[in-house]
């Protein structure tokens, strides 16, 4: 049995934080210093416990420190005996242990007990084959001064945010994009064609920010600058193909409780208390299951509650939390908790979101931070993995809509949809007619998502002169190997991944919203393992329109009835409503034609007609759609505040952090 904090060694230096710097900038070198400094106080949030940063001549790098694990001694950057390779590095590698014992059988020798440190001589033995090895969420930053060279790379599932912008004769990176205020002469400027694709598909692809000349490194890739050229790599592909030979459901099911409690072990690994989100629903309700057997100290876990009893899932989570005896934190939000901290939401955000359910996650991350938790494990990643989601469901039905007689079409569509209360009859003969208009494919190898994005056109109407909102997305599609021979639930799985989990769950409404208070959030069934176990069996054993079955089954005599026979329930929150009520003052940005006038990528007359429906009609009578459109369009108004005009911004969640590590080497080259 593990502690609540896990199992840690001495000397351990591991901890989320913030990096950032810059290589070869237009930048006088005795600004370098003070410039590094500026960027890491801009993310400092992320890493409240330690800042330490390296510059030479041509390169800084700095890290903010949250500390989880030797929390005395942990510091960065970490360097070879020689001086010659720096990392900054920002995440946790989970089997950092594991990988310690491989790289000591090949003669490496160890100063510390680090998982920095293991990254660090993994790239030195393996180089960017190590990628694939790597258990964990990370992001970060090698630079090698004998090559004049940088490494970027980020996760394989995009848990951590890794930007780079081209500046002058130098490129930029950073955690998050606001690190980029503090370069001199770099400027912010929102692109109309990647905001159209955003509020189209309702995330950022891979590569986009909304914002000109500003990348996100992709989930899964490494880069390389040397000598003036970039190059950005895959280094691992999704594949939902499924290579683990399961003989029988019994043991499928003895499978997938194996791998999620090894997942669950191995993200209790830390020095500070691992505190659990419970959302009500099976996926968070296993995760804390598991981290309450293992661990020999009661769970602190924590809540969202909505006075709006339309979002509420309170009796599960009480429910939950009392089978646990854990330290439950519940904290209910009003319409007006909403309302209020939009702002400061966006800021961290930093790319426009479709609805407001990443504000009452900001709010909770204070909440758990107040509790003196760093670390909390979640659900998130269940339903992309053990295909959750009603759109996988829809996507079975539509592949063979003309396939199956009448009768049959009428039976598969009730079972569509069990968690909506109103469900009925007359909804079975709507969806007939809609059904049949999407039974064939219109957009080349967007089947899967293509009811989602009837909405995301209507928000497209946002940005003027916005062409194909969906040219950038068809065109990821195509430049995939493999991608077209895959079935249609895989390529809903590989854009459910691609996309909506990397873009916005794991990032706007999971880690962006949990680092604004120096909160880690760690995903169990993101454990490669528990995703190749999934690929494997999905399908297997049943139709797939009785969602996460198996995982239900799994753990059906452990848990509540409640929860393990509850269909899925959305995580939702209040939305335009919400703005209605409350009418803030920043609703501004919409209403006055000055403040729209320096948006000028927005279409006005949309705006106008969009906002003036919101804020004057029932909100019975708000679609949907509508809904989304306004979300996406006070973000975007937001931001375009915050960081192109540069007129104002949330006030920083924490102090600077304190200077523990500076180090000079220009006077060497």
């Amino acid at each position: 049995m593990l502690p609540a904090w896990g199992r840690a060694s001495k000397a351990v230096n591991r901890a989320m934080c913030g990096i950032a710097g810059f290589f070869h900038p237009s930048l006088a070198v005795e600004a370098f210093p003070d410039t590094l400094l500026s960027m890491l106080r801009a993310i400092a949030h992320r890493g409240p416990d330690a800042t330490g940063y390296v510059v030479d001549s041509r390169c800084g790098l700095g890290s903010t420190r949250l500390s989880i694990i030797d929390i005395e001694a942990g510091i960065q950057p970490i360097s070879d005996p020689t001086q010659r390779y720096w990392l900054c590095y920002n995440g946790e590698i989970y089997n950092y242990l594991e990988l310690r014992v491989e790289l000591e059988a090949l003669g490496c020798n160890f100063s510390t007990h680090s998982d920095t440190e293991v990254l660090l001589q993994a790239w030195l033995h393996w180089g960017a084959a190590c990628l694939p090895r790597l258990n964990g969420g990370f992001a970060f930053a090698l630079y090698d001064r004998d090559r004049d060279e940088l490494i970027l790379a980020r996760d394989r599932y995009g848990k951590r945010p890794l930007f780079y912008a081209f500046c002058g004769e130098g490129m930029l990176f950073a955690s998050e994009m606001k690190a980029f205020l503090r370069f001199p002469g770099f400027v912010f400027e929102h692109d109309p064609r990647q905001l159209a694709s955003i509020v189209a598909v309702w995330t950022p692809l891979p590569e986009q920010t909304g914002f000109h000349g500003i990348h996100s490194l992709s989930m899964s890739h490494w880069l390389r600058c040397r000598a003036g050229k970039t190059e950005v790599m895959p280094y691992e592909t999704l594949d939902f193909g499924g290579n683990i030979t399961v003989g029988s459901e019994a043991e499928a099911l003895d499978l997938i409780q194996q791998r999620l409690r090894e997942s669950v072990a191995l993200r209790l690994r830390s020095d500070v208390e691992v505190g659990v989100y419970l959302s009500g629903g099976i996926d968070s309700a296993v995760v804390a299951l598991l981290a309450g057997e293992l661990s020999s100290h009661p769970l602190s876990t924590f809540s969202v509650e909505f006075a709006d009893r339309e979002y509420d899932e309170s009796d599960q989570q009480h429910e939950m939390a009392t089978l646990l005896g854990s330290r439950h934190h519940a904290l209910t939000i009003t319409h007006r908790d909403i309302v209020d901290s939009l702002p400061a939401a966006a800021w961290h955000a930093e790319i426009p979101a479709f609805r407001s359910a990443f504000v009452p996650m900001y709010l909770l991350s204070a909440r758990t931070r107040q509790a003196g938790i760093k670390v909390v494990l979640s659900g998130e990643g269940a339903d992309e993995a053990f295909l959750g989601y009603d759109l996988f469901k829809e996507t079975l039905l539509r592949q063979d809509w003309l396939n199956h007689d009448e009768e049959k079409r009428r039976i598969q569509l009730a079972r569509l949809y069990p968690h909506l209360e109103h469900y009925g009859p007359q909804d079975v003969a709507a969806l007939t007619g809609l059904y049949q208009q999407f039974s064939q494919e219109r957009l080349p190898g967007l089947f899967s998502h293509e009811l989602r994005f009837q909405n995301g056109r209507f928000s497209a109407r946002l940005i003027k002169n916005a062409g194909n909102p969906f040219e950038a997305i068809s065109a990821l599609v195509a430049a995939t190997p493999g991608y077209a021979e895959m079935t249609s639930i895989h390529k809903a799985q590989w854009l459910e991944f691609r996309t909506l989990l990397a873009g916005y769950l794991l990032s706007t409404q999971g880690e962006r919203m949990g680092l604004a208070n120096g909160v880690e959030n760690r995903c169990p069934f993101l454990d490669p393992a528990v995703v190749r176990l999934a690929a494997s069996i999905n399908l297997r054993f049943d139709d797939g329109f009785d969602e996460k079955r198996l995982l239900r089954q799994a753990f059906r005599a452990r848990l509540p009835s409640s929860i393990v026979n509850k269909r899925k329930f959305p995580y939702r929150a209040p939305d335009s409503a919400a703005f209605v009520d409350c009418r803030p003052d920043y609703l501004e940005l919409l209403l006055s034609s000055d403040e729209i006038a320096k948006m000028p990528f927005l279409d006005g007359k949309f705006v106008r007609a969009l906002s003036n429906k919101i804020l004057n009609s029932p909100s019975a009578e708000i679609s949907t759609k509508e809904n989304q459109a306004f979300i996406f369009l006070l973000t975007i108004a937001l931001q375009h505040r915050f960081f192109v005009q540069r007129e104002t911004s949330p006030t920083q969640t924490w102090a600077d952090s304190p200077l523990v590590r500076a180090v000079d080497l220009r006077h060497l080259t």
